[in-house]
């Protein structure tokens, strides 16, 4: 059954349109006061926000729509999408909502939510969610003296901080590293700069203030040609770059080159196997990783398994294959052994691990293998039904049958914006070019 207002990620839209404005906003607490709703005892939730202006409406509108269902809420403020995942877990929430479009421009914005354990909720029980939101919902408004309580957690931030740190090994410090750090004028730009200052590093931030209309743009990890220059100047050891919600990462090295997820699953991968930290020998990616990332652990005898895009999916196929190491090229690694989602800052410190044991350099360390030539094209389609056409079936067929053994070509449409999504790779440059050409040829005449 398609979804009405749920994508690959949450629901996600421009601010104030028909399907994130406050009334629809209110609407979704109802329901999610509704669904959640399971015994006698006081029900709680906890939200969180980045730092777009469209924030605040949205925060009040979820508010009072759970409020009237008798929902008690914590309100957590300005913080990193895997601190709501956490703290709900940890104050024994029953749900978590946290209120984002991760990397999109600061006109989207999006909602997220885990259950009780700080997982993403299920297609399932997304649907479940919409047919409350378009049904007689206000039907179950709870009595006037049931009607639920809002406080502010003062110290979300502070608690988030400790459960970060604690995923660095007391023995080791950064003291020595310098650090330039780009928050993406989202919601780490609090809590990230703590951790790594107070590991010991010397930290020199860049997208730290935050205006309502400035996260993601032209920093933060969809940007990192910024961070990366930032390094160079400053003679910085490494760059950390995360997005506007913190649940991403991609770094850089001391001579500015930028480090993809891929990369970094090839890094924790292969450290991990050689230290007994794998618990299988199975690291989750999506269809979109490089082939570089496939062959360069198949060498070393541990599985590629491929999943759908979109971190719900990747997290499903850890469980399934008991994998604690998986994750995107776009930088959303989960790591399971600390946290049951992706965490941008976590990432980092094991990744700040490593270069301090190995006593390297950075582009002695991140560097893992060679990827496979490949290209990512984007096409303004909002045309669901595009890769259903047989003209387009036949050209994706083709495409791959020039491209043979040692190419790739996949099309999807994007779950988070009105976009087609193609990635082509292949050893052979010339061959890639072809493909890419007679692609961009199709869907731009279309």
């Amino acid at each position: 059954m398609q979804k009405k207002y749920f994508g690959t990620d949450g629901i996600r839209a421009e601010s104030n349109s028909l399907k994130l404005n406050g009334l629809t906003m209110m609407r979704l607490g109802m329901a999610l006061g509704k669904f959640f709703t399971n015994g006698e005892h006081r029900h709680r939730v906890v939200i969180g926000k980045d730092t777009r202006l469209s924030g605040y409406m949205i925060e009040q509108a979820i508010t009072s729509g759970l409020l009237s269902m008798g929902i008690d809420v914590l309100l957590l403020g300005p913080i990193p999408t895997p601190g709501v995942a956490m703290l709900a877990k940890s104050m024994r929430a029953d749900f978590g909502v946290m209120i984002s479009a991760s990397h999109n421009q600061y006109s989207d914005n999006g909602i997220k939510l885990f259950d009780k354990n700080g997982n993403k909720l299920s297609d399932q029980i997304e649907l479940e969610i919409e047919k409350l939101m378009d049904s007689n919902v206000e039907d179950y408004l709870v009595s006037p003296d049931k009607i639920g309580r809002a406080k502010r957690l003062e110290d979300a931030n502070a608690r988030y901080i400790e459960f970060q740190k604690n995923t660095f090994p007391k023995k080791i410090s950064l003291e020595g590293l310098k650090i330039v750090l780009d928050c993406a004028n989202g919601a780490a730009y609090k809590s990230a700069p703590v951790i790594l200052w107070e590991l010991g590093a010397e930290v020199i931030t860049v997208g730290v203030d935050p205006d309502g209309t400035n996260i993601n743009r032209d920093c933060g990890s969809t940007s990192p040609e910024f961070m990366a220059k930032k390094v160079v100047e400053e003679k910085a050891d490494i760059g950390i770059c995360l997005d506007g919600d913190g649940d991403r990462i991609i770094i850089c090295d001391e001579n500015g080159k930028v480090i993809d997820g891929d990369q970094i699953l090839g890094l924790l991968g292969l450290h991990w196997k050689k230290h007994g930290q794998l618990s299988t020998n199975v690291i989750v990616a999506t269809s979109m990783s490089n082939l570089g990332l496939e062959n360069i652990l198949k060498e070393n005898d541990i599985e590629l398994h491929r999943t759908n895009i979109g971190d719900r999916y990747v997290k499903e196929a850890m469980l399934k294959t008991n994998a604690n190491v998986g994750g995107e090229q776009s930088g959303h690694i989960i790591l399971k052994d600390f946290i049951d989602t992706g965490d941008g800052m976590i990432t980092a410190l094991q990744i700040l691990r490593i270069l301090i044991e190995k006593n390297q350099k950075a582009s002695k360390t991140l560097d893992v293998f060679d990827p496979i030539p490949q290209k990512l094209l984007n096409f303004n389609l909002n045309d669901s039904n595009i890769l259903k056409k047989d003209e387009t079936v036949s050209l994706l067929d083709d495409c791959q049958k020039i491209l043979g053994i040692d190419g790739r070509i996949f099309a999807r449409m994007s779950g988070t914006e009105p976009l087609l999504r193609v990635m082509i790779e292949c050893k052979n440059a010339s061959i890639l070019d072809t493909v890419i050409k007679q692609v961009d040829s199709y869907f731009t005449n279309l």
